[in-house]
């Protein structure tokens, strides 16, 4: 079963530390939320684990996975933007990646595909050119390649942006199939997921020197916020992060069920 190992992952963006020394190890079926305010490096640790960005140090291995395949050959990145052509109909942007990420034959790509709309609430919208979807559904699209290409890792960050409750409550019941089944999830958030977690907090102020811990990160503790799967999932992550060099001492929490906000 495949699992997620960090060691001593530092980020420098434009001469400009960004976070430094993080370490964490997620087992299969478990998750990671990395929390944090604005330019804390969250999006930046998801881009350097799917091998978009250089690491100025530190090391990614995903572990009972593929030796022949990169870590991003393992993984979905779903960014900001949603990658589609406006031109082409929803459908073809979603055979397209099928094909491009080697999921299926051709002959067989229509009923994953058809499959992967319904499951993210776009049946019926197959033959509409991707131009003239909402947000929210551009959003759904994106979702949909997840599930039509299966693979152990889900790099997700602010998967919830533009999506209604509905979409929220779809992309909740993606994430609860996907760890049942062993998969890993990192994702970026600002608010609560639906599924049950481990948090990273980036970007903390500098730790008080009462701090029960030597490294200035408080133990990991239970509590209200991300919430909903089973005990044996809240010790699925094992993040032992080191304070950033601004003074950033990452901290780690695990957090209870309290559901998918709308």
């Amino acid at each position: 079963m495949p699992r997620l190992v960090v060691k001593r992952l530092t980020c420098i963006r434009g001469f400009r530390p960004v976070f430094d020394d993080i370490n964490f190890e997620l087992q299969s079926g478990a998750a990671l939320a990395l929390t944090g305010p604005n330019g804390s490096g969250k999006s930046s640790l998801l881009r350097l684990i799917a091998g978009l960005l250089h690491a100025s140090a530190g090391e990614v291995r995903l572990e009972g996975a593929a030796l022949d395949r990169s870590i991003g050959e393992q993984a979905h990145y779903l960014g900001h933007l949603d990658a589609f052509k406006p031109a082409l109909t929803v459908d073809e942007n979603l055979t397209f990646w099928s094909r491009y990420l080697g999921a299926v034959a051709p002959r067989k790509s229509a009923p994953a595909t058809m499959a992967a709309l319904d499951s993210v609430g776009l049946e019926g919208l197959g033959s509409l050119p991707a131009a003239y979807l909402s947000a929210g559904q551009r959003r759904r699209l994106s979702l949909a390649r997840l599930i039509t290409v299966p693979r152990p890792l889900w790099l997700l960050d602010e998967p919830t942006s533009a999506l209604d409750a509905s979409g929220q409550e779809r992309l909740t019941a993606l994430m609860r199939e996907h760890l049942a089944g062993g998969g890993l999830i990192v994702v970026a958030t600002h608010g609560p997921l639906g599924i049950e977690c481990t948090e990273l907090q980036l970007g903390q102020p500098a730790p008080s020197p009462h701090s029960p811990s030597k490294t200035g990160v408080n133990a990991l503790s239970s509590g209200e916020g991300w919430g909903g799967g089973s005990e044996s999932a809240r010790t699925g992550g094992t993040p032992t992060p080191s304070p950033s060099p601004q003074g950033g001492g990452e901290r780690l929490s695990v957090r209870g069920d309290r559901g998918a906000q709308a």
